[in-house]
């Protein structure tokens, strides 16, 4: 018990400097922009003052509909990362189970990954008009990629050895993938939800903005245009946080999952 707290001690400490450190230099920053704004170096009409932002969030989140429009920016960013991880998974698991799939399949992934998605949205807005549902299927195609690659490289690299065994079992395919290549791509998988839920945050915030539909998108959009820098910066702070937050709690979740890599 003595070892392993000895042990542990270090590693408590590293992490005591890391959140010191990150304390820090957020506390700079606020510093600096606080200096930049009543020292009159940036004018208050593009950069507002960090207690007019706090007002501004304050008084959106208690009396304004802020609040309401960060809800309708989470649901919509957890609602497209959720099909996008599910569709993801199963065409990934499809496609990497197949050396031949993989092979036919891998030009077309290479053609169609790189495309933004915001691209995809004229085609959207033909199919779907101007609606939820249009940035709900952009928010699910532009996010569906990392998980869908880093699937089919999960699943792909299993060892040799396991393959061979499953052959000798005549494990049937989709046996094989559920027993031996997704817990094999967990890693990967995880990774790429991970990038994903990022990913479906940012085209949530721009279909918003571009489709007119209830979100934080839309609300930075209108001060943007108003010039209400303080409800601006107030709306970009909260999307920040959501970022922040949804991260940290799938790295928690991953640092859980795969705790065994780390005995």
């Amino acid at each position: 018990m003595s070892g392993a707290t000895t042990a542990a001690r270090p590693r408590l400490r590293g992490h005591a400097v890391e959140a010191a450190g990150a304390v820090g230099i957020l506390a700079a920053l606020v510093v600096l922009w606080w200096a930049a704004t009543h020292g009159g170096w940036v004018s208050k009409v593009f950069l507002p003052t960090p207690e007019a932002t706090w007002a501004s969030l304050h008084f959106g989140l208690q009396e304004g509909d802020l609040l309401y429009q960060t809800g309708a920016t989470v649901l919509r960013m957890a609602l497209g990362w959720g099909l996008a991880s599910v569709a993801g998974m199963l065409l990934g698991a499809l496609i990497g189970a197949s050396a031949a799939a993989r092979a036919w399949l891998a030009p077309t992934l290479e053609f169609v990954r790189p495309l933004p998605a915001s691209a995809v949205m004229p085609l959207a807005m033909s199919i779907f008009g101007l609606s939820s549902g249009m940035v709900l299927f952009v928010v699910a195609f532009g996010a569906m990629w990392p998980v869908l690659l880093n699937t089919v490289h999960g699943i792909a690299s299993v060892h040799v050895r396991l393959r061979e065994v499953a052959q000798a079992l005549e494990m049937p395919r989709r046996t094989f993938v559920w027993k031996i290549g997704l817990p094999n791509a967990l890693p990967d998988v995880l990774a790429g939800m991970r990038l994903s839920m990022i990913v479906s945050l940012i085209v949530s915030v721009v279909g918003e903005m571009v489709a007119s539909q209830d979100g934080l998108g839309l609300t930075i959009l209108l001060a943007a245009r108003s010039f209400r820098a303080d409800d601006l910066f107030a709306g970009i702070l909260l999307l920040g946080a959501i970022g922040f937050l949804s991260n940290s709690v799938l790295a928690a979740a991953e640092q859980r999952l795969l705790k065994w890599q780390h005995p």
